[in-house]
Parts: C-alpha cells; sequence; structure tokens
C-alpha cells in the first residue's frame, strides 16, 4: 500500500465508482481514472504503478458489467470473445510498437478522428437506436474482428484513451448493433485486453494490490450500476454520454498535446 493519507484513498475510491459507471454505460472511464491514479499517488512514483494498478481496478468494474449485461440483454458471448482474443493480440503489439515510438505524433490524428465520429453521430440521430433486423454476414463479423479487435486493440496498447469507446461504435457500426448491445459486448472485449495487460503488469511487479483491491469494490459497485442505468434508460441515453465522453477524449488529447 503506497505512503498515502485517508482523504486521497476516499477521493481514490469515489474516482473509481465514477469510473466504474462511465465505462460501463459507454467507455472511457480511464479518462477519469488513471489522471486520479496519476495525481494521488505518492510524488516520484513510477507511472507504471499507476497504469498496473489502474488495470487492476478497471478489471474488476468492467467484469461486473459485463456480467450484469450478460443477464439482461441478448449477448453473442463466443463472438465477443474471438473479438477479444484478437484484441490481446493486437494490444501486445501496440505495446510493443509503442517502446520504439512517439505518440505524440498521433494525438492529432485521434483527435480528428474522434471529431468526425462525434460529429457522425450527432448528423446521424437513428445511429445504434436499434439493431439490425437480420443476421449479420460473415464479411462484418470478419470485420468486427480485425477492426474492433486487432486494430482497436492495437490502439489501446499503443495510446490507449478511449479504448471502450472507439470499441462501441465500431460494433454498433458493424455489427448494427443498438448501443446499449454494443457496450454489453464492448465489456466482454474489454475483459479480454485487460487481462492480458494486468498479467504484464502483475509480471513486472508494478501492482499496488492493496490500494488496487479497495478501490475495485467501488469500481464494481459503478459498473454494475452503470450497466442497469445503460439498460433501464436505452440506446437514447447511452448516445448523450457517447457524445460527452467523445469530446472530453478530445479535450484531454488537446491538452496533452499542446497544454501540458
Amino acid at each position: 500500500m503506497p505512503d498515502i493519507s485517508l482523504t486521497t484513498v476516499l477521493v481514490l475510491c469515489a474516482a473509481a465508482l465514477a469510473a466504474g459507471w462511465i465505462d460501463a454505460v459507454v467507455g472511457g472511464g480511464g479518462l477519469l481514472l488513471l489522471p486520479a491514479m496519476l495525481l494521488g499517488l505518492p510524488a516520484g512514483t513510477p507511472a507504471a504503478y499507476a497504469l498496473g494498478t489502474n488495470k487492476a481496478v478497471a478489471i474488476v468494474g468492467t467484469t461486473g458489467a459485463a456480467v450484469t449485461y450478460a443477464r439482461k440483454t441478448p449477448v453473442d458471448v463466443r463472438l465477443a470473445v474471438r473479438i477479444g482474443l484478437a484484441a490481446l493480440a493486437g494490444s501486445t503489439a501496440g505495446a510493443f510498437v509503442a517502446a520504439g515510438l512517439s505518440t505524440e505524433v498521433l494525438k492529432p490524428v485521434v483527435m480528428v478522428v474522434l471529431l468526425g465520429v462525434g460529429t457522425f453521430v450527432i448528423l446521424r440521430p437513428a445511429f445504434g437506436t436499434a439493431p439490425s433486423p437480420g443476421p449479420v454476414s460473415p464479411r462484418r463479423v470478419l470485420a468486427a474482428i480485425g477492426l474492433a479487435g486487432l486494430g482497436i486493440g492495437f490502439y489501446d496498447g499503443l495510446i490507449g484513451p478511449g479504448t471502450g469507446t472507439f470499441l462501441v461504435l465500431a460494433l454498433t457500426a458493424l455489427l448494427h448493433l443498438d448501443l446499449v448491445t454494443a457496450s454489453a459486448t464492448a465489456k466482454i472485449v474489454n475483459c479480454c485486453t485487460n487481462a492480458g495487460a494486468l498479467a504484464t503488469f502483475a509480471w513486472k511487479g508494478t501492482v499496488f494490490w492493496q490500494l488496487a483491491a479497495l478501490m475495485a469494490v467501488f469500481n464494481l459497485a459503478g459498473g454494475m450500476v452503470g450497466a442497469r442505468t445503460a439498460l433501464k434508460k436505452g440506446s437514447g441515453f447511452v448516445r448523450v454520454v457517447l457524445l460527452t465522453v467523445v469530446f472530453a477524449l478530445v479535450a484531454n488529447l488537446a491538452y496533452q498535446q499542446w497544454l501540458a
């Protein structure tokens, strides 16, 4: 357990609760949780400990949200796991590339993509409001495994912010899912990628397990409540949260690129 005050621990637990809720609804909880970890840990703590502890917390909330969704909404678990395994491979490759590449040059590109996505969702009010009435073609399934799995998994290993949000958008577009089902599927995919990342951080010994266990309880509660909220409120509510997270991502990346 790092040497931090009780007040800081409580703030981190509150951040874990809120991040679990956001992540369960539409992804992007890391936007809140990781900066809170970086600020809350003692000065001079290597960033790897914040990343590792963050993954140990997030995987619990993600799993709780995935189970809650699976009980209440029809999710193709086998397809989600296939995409998740591809994402695991992609994130591993991205992590290796990140070691020798400056991700700063990619952040403006990601911002442009996010702005384009946000504009598309605004201009297409029906996007993700209802699933496709017919079966999804094998070609679209392969595209989902390639883009949502390998592609977004690679991005997760390379840069990371907004991976859950990108997954929701890609699954909605490629598999013709409504936003609630896409969020449910994305949680299963996230479980796979989080497990791989956590195994790496645990192997390197860069996880504060006691702090992670405490925060994970709050993240789990937030994730389960968030999943129930999304199921109750429906795709229209998820769409509003989605747009909020997309533009928060743009602001966050812009701040890191030009102001930090």
